[in-house]
Order: C-alpha cells, then structure tokens, then sequence
C-alpha cells in the first residue's frame, strides 16, 4: 500500500470546499444504511458483469473504500485513489494484509503519474458530483478514459437533478433553493461549489460525451426513489428490502424509470484507437 506525495497548495478554492465537506460527514454511517445500500448493490452488480480473472482495477474517487476494498477483497488488485485525506484515513484502517491495494491521494483531474491504457476496469464513482464546470468534468472524464485499457470498462456515476429537486419539494426545502436563484425556470439546478453537489439530467451526460472514442453499455438508476423515501427504506425488514432489489433489477435499464434515480451510472467500453 503507497501513498504518493500531493501538493496541498495546489488545491481549488472548490476542492477545499469538498475537503471541508467530507471531513465533518459521516460517509462510512450513511453507507450503513437500508436506504443506501439499493445504489452499491446494484453499482456492484454491473461491476461484477465484467470482472475477469486478473483484471485490474482504479477506482478514482475512492472514498472510505466500499468498492476498492470489496474488489481488494475479491482478490483483485485495485488502485484507490482519494482526494480528502480523511476518507484515506479511514480506508487505510480497513485495508487487510491480503489485500492487494494502493492507496493514493490524487485529483481525478490530473492522474498523470499512470501511464494511457494501464486498467481493464475504471471506477469514476463520485468525482463528477463534486465538479462545477465543463472544462473540470472534461478532464476527469478524459483522465478515467486514457487509464482504461482498450476495451477497456469505465463507470462513471452522477447525481440526477429531477429527482433531486424532488427531494427538495419532500423535505420543504424547494422555496430557499429558488430563493438563492439556484433553481432555474425549468428547475434544471444551477449548483455552485458551496451547494457541494452538482446535479445532471441525462442529457447533459449525454452532451458531455459526446466526441469520446467509447460504446456505452448500460446507463443504469442505482438506487430509484430509496433517497427520497429513506425512513421507510431504512425500517424495512430483511424480505421486504429483497422483493425491493428484484423490483429495482427490473426498473433500473428502462428507459421510462432512469429519470426517477437519484444516482445514475453510465457504463461504457473503450474503443480500439481510431
């Protein structure tokens, strides 16, 4: 387990923002939850799809650890890479001694110390909720696609503005966004780094990769409504939650119902250099 050296000063205004965020937030409590566990058991699930023997793996955006230490843990070797240096605390704690894993602290923005076409699998599960223009989320998703080998699969997950703002409606919360002019006249969500989320349609993924050499294979809803109605997903008993992942397999690739998830996850391939 490595850990490279990282510039401190060079950090964004907005990156410290998200630093400040996920230094005073419960990560490793919300994933405990009922709720919460719809999106890593359903992301897990399309990982799993197309995992080989010996593939390798980088998880850009690695958080405490949920995915890089269940694929660790799998006998994959996995590259983790973090930005808030709590959150690598809390996955250095966890990590095992059979566990084949690095662990670095790095800017999904900037990850030139590897080499083009060194992973079979790219994870890029949580960078694009934190970045606030196009010229940012443009270098994430160019960095994440220059790792991944030819043929290469790539994850990449954002929040959904709709159900989003849904939410705020649900917990009476809608009047201070419109207020603070974060809501536009169509509600798409106008976010700023303060706000910390940045929030996506379909359509904006869609424009964003636009121009990129890859096939996209599934564009999935991780998790539905389970955000939204929580206290009720978090009260449910053992056989109510696995009637409820049957009923989400179901809905999770239809293109009626993908709308209706606060999480959404575009899985795409590399294509063999043109």
């Amino acid at each position: 387990m490595n850990t490279l050296d990282f510039n401190k000063n060079s950090l964004t205004s907005a990156e410290n923002t998200v630093i400040n965020f996920y230094n005073n937030y419960d990560e490793e409590g919300r994933l405990q939850r009922r709720s919460r566990m719809p999106e890593y058991l359903t992301t897990m699930k399309y990982i799993e799809k197309y995992l080989n023997p010996g593939s390798k793996i980088i998880e850009i955006g690695a958080g405490t650890g949920r995915y890089s230490l269940t694929l660790a843990e799998m006998g994959y070797e996995v590259t983790a890479i973090e930005l808030v240096e709590h959150n690598i605390k809390i996955l250095k704690n966890k990590v095992k001694a059979n566990h084949n894993i690095k662990v670095i602290q790095g800017n999904a923005c900037d990850l030139s110390q590897f080499s083009d076409n060194t992973f079979d699998m790219v994870l890029l599960l949580g960078p694009m909720y934190h970045l606030f223009n196009n010229n940012d989320k443009h270098l994430a998703l160019s960095e994440a696609i220059r790792l991944a080998k030819e043929n290469g699969i790539i994850y990449v997950s954002y929040c959904n503005n709709d159900t989003s703002v849904y939410k705020f409606f649900y917990t009476n919360r809608i009047l201070d966004f419109i207020e603070k002019g974060l809501i536009k006249d169509n509600y798409h969500t106008v976010s700023e780094p303060e706000e910390i989320f940045e929030l996506y349609r379909k359509s904006d993924i869609d424009e964003l990769m636009k121009g990129y050499n890859v096939s996209r294979l599934h564009f999935v809803g991780v998790d539905m409504l389970s955000y939204i109605f929580d206290d009720k997903f978090d009260s449910m008993n053992d056989r109510e939650f696995e009637e409820y992942m049957k009923f989400l397999s179901n809905l999770c690739e239809r293109e009626d119902c993908v709308g209706m998830s606060i999480h959404m996850l575009d899985i795409f391939r590399k294509n063999k250099s043109l």
